[in-house]
């Protein structure tokens, strides 16, 4: 019942907080050298397009992937230009490792223009090859995750990746062979798909713990308003009254091996996660139909890649939208991320809020305290496990109604 309130709650209020208003006026905020923040970067190209995935991407064209990167790099350099800094880099897709040779000299340029000590790169099994990882070695990428999705073949047919990267028992195979290639290999899954059973996801657990990945990252299956018709085309009606027995289940074999990173990431040490908004308070969003959230503003670059290149190749930021949040809202989205990282410190709440932030949350605080979601101590809330699948519920809301802005913005 609880969980059914959350889903209908956060998907009213997520849907109103992303419209954005779009065309003139639409600018960053100042930059500043010394604030650590997370650079973003978008590679909208795959091979071919899975039915699920509702991010910015088109099938990989060579000439236009290079003419994306210059783009790509004209836009890192602005941002050095208005002063930005960035200690972290995450590069995204689409499929970043496409083509190693730009996303080589891309990642070169943000460790000419910032002060970057971590970068973290997502790929596909097929290009887990030695050629590649000896160029990701090289330019200094620290933590890789592979897509995997699932080991089931079933599965991976329906999903239409059974063809493009093989077997499970394959997928796997390559899994273990990039043991000790970078300090965090992480393993990209998705539970709750329509034909998915417990068998199914038991025996992939299986495999992630023999395997002895450094992290899994297991998110909810989330569709957007147009994935959901391509979807049950393909894989069958989502349900979500199984979401919850199944991640109990993957909390339960996952951990006596890996700690809770985030409601929905497991790690065997600290380390660099796929939420990045947990880690870094602001990050900017570079590359075609990226968002970005910085100085309390979030923004979105054009979804449309040839204007995209246009744009930056008149030195322009190719920003296509924006909202300004209030300090209540800054610090809801706060309290959001800040918990589904598994705990909020008060006092630091406090100080950004200048003492405002408890009485900004405190009617949030108390409702999931009261729902058993929250747990005090010294001046810390803590996720309860009862509370972390609220916070998967809510994050699962969050980048669906993020996935429809997207949807919105391409005419889908």
């Amino acid at each position: 019942m609880i969980g059914r309130i959350i889903t209908e709650v956060t998907k009213q209020e997520f849907s109103r907080a992303m419209r954005f208003e779009e065309g003139m006026g639409v600018s960053l905020p100042q930059g500043s050298a010394n604030h650590g923040r997370l650079l973003y970067l978008h590679i909208p190209f795959c091979e071919s397009l899975c039915p699920y995935c509702s991010f910015n991407r088109i099938v990989f064209d060579k000439d236009l992937c290079r003419r994306y990167h210059d783009a790509l790099r004209k836009e890192i350099r602005l941002y050095g230009d208005k002063d930005y800094d960035f200690t972290g880099v995450y590069v995204g897709g689409g499929t970043p490792t496409i083509m190693m040779d730009e996303l080589e000299k891309t990642l070169l340029l943000t460790a000419d223009c910032f002060n970057i000590r971590e970068i973290s790169v997502e790929t596909n099994p097929n290009h887990l090859t030695p050629e590649n990882v000896d160029i990701l070695n090289r330019i200094g990428v620290n933590r890789l995750s592979v897509g995997v999705q699932s080991f089931d073949d079933g599965l991976l047919r329906a999903m239409g990746r059974y063809e493009k990267y093989g077997s499970g028992a394959a997928i796997a195979e390559k899994i273990v062979d990039m043991a000790g290639q970078f300090d965090t290999l992480n393993a990209d899954m998705i539970f709750n798909f329509p034909a998915q059973t417990e068998e199914s996801l038991d025996s992939d657990l299986d495999i992630l713990i023999n395997a002895g990945v450094d992290q899994v990252t297991y998110y909810p299956l989330m569709v957007s308003d147009s994935t959901r018709r391509k979807v049950e085309g393909t894989l069958g009606t989502v349900d979500y009254r199984k979401e919850r027995k199944f991640y109990q289940l993957i909390s339960r074999r996952l951990a006596p091996y890996y700690r809770f990173s985030s409601a929905w990431c497991f790690s065997r040490k600290g380390t660099m996660v796929d939420e990045y908004i947990v880690d870094y308070d602001e990050y900017a969003g570079l590359g075609s139909g990226s968002i970005g959230y910085l100085g309390g503003r979030c923004y979105a670059n054009t979804f449309d890649i040839p204007r995209y290149i246009e744009t930056l190749n008149r030195g322009e930021i190719p920003l296509m939208a924006s909202r300004d949040f209030t300090p209540p809202q800054q610090a809801r989205y706060d309290f959001l991320m800040k918990l589904f990282g598994m705990e909020l410190d008060i006092a630091l709440l406090r100080e950004k809020y200048n003492g405002r932030g408890i009485r900004y949350l405190w009617r949030d605080i108390f409702a999931f305290m009261l729902a058993g979601g929250l747990r005090y101590n010294n001046g810390v809330l803590y996720l309860t496990d009862r509370g972390r699948y609220y916070w998967v519920v809510m994050m699962r809301e969050f980048f669906t109604a993020v996935n429809n802005f997207r949807d919105f913005c391409l005419g889908r």
